[in-house]
């Protein structure tokens, strides 16, 4: 979850309109992640993620099916998912869904827009390599949250901001987050 808060607070400081929807384990590893408190409720930790941001980021329910990300006629630029459990890469793989998350990934790849997912789990089984695979040849772009240490990271927020440079790149946005090969680092 600190890949996708950061990510958070660079869309939102970037002027980027910036819809969130988390499922509910996506709820729970958010409140154990950042706030240390696995029992803390949904909206309480979802208010302390995105009240630092101001009006930014609209918060959806993973059930709503009426927000615009839920439909190919609306006009959305990209789509990301950070961290992107293998359940949810399993599910859009497999072209089925369960909720918002899922719905706003099928429509990403038939229109054929920008969809980044953000794996985070390791190891890997075959059927999630496979899932991987089925998605990255329907057109989504994987970023697995491995950071880079040849910019020789001083702290972990360093360590994440590797990763969210490279989501930043893949949405065509600019950011100084993280040294490129070559510029300061080896």
């Amino acid at each position: 979850m600190p890949y996708a808060a950061r990510l958070l607070e660079l869309l939102a400081g970037a002027e980027c309109e910036v819809g969130l929807c988390v499922s509910d384990a996506g709820a729970q590893v958010l409140a154990t992640e950042l706030y240390a408190d696995p029992r803390l409720a949904r909206d309480e930790a979802l208010a302390r993620l995105t009240s630092p941001l101001g009006d930014a980021v609209h918060v959806f329910d993973p059930s709503d099916y009426d927000a615009a990300y839920a439909s190919g006629s609306a006009r959305i630029d990209a789509y990301v998912i950070c961290p992107c459990s293998m359940s949810s890469a399993g599910q859009i793989a497999g072209g089925a869904g369960s909720n918002l998350i899922h719905r706003a990934a099928a429509v990403a790849l038939k229109e054929e827009r920008k969809l980044v997912l953000v794996p985070r789990e390791t190891p890997l089984s075959l059927i999630h390599l496979e899932a991987l695979t089925t998605l990255r040849r329907a057109g989504a772009t994987i970023v697995f949250a491995a950071p880079s240490f040849y910019g020789r990271p001083r702290s972990i927020e360093d360590l994440v901001d590797t990763v969210v440079a490279r989501v930043l790149d893949q949405l065509g946005l600019e950011h100084e987050l993280a040294s490129r090969w070559g510029e300061g680092g080896k």
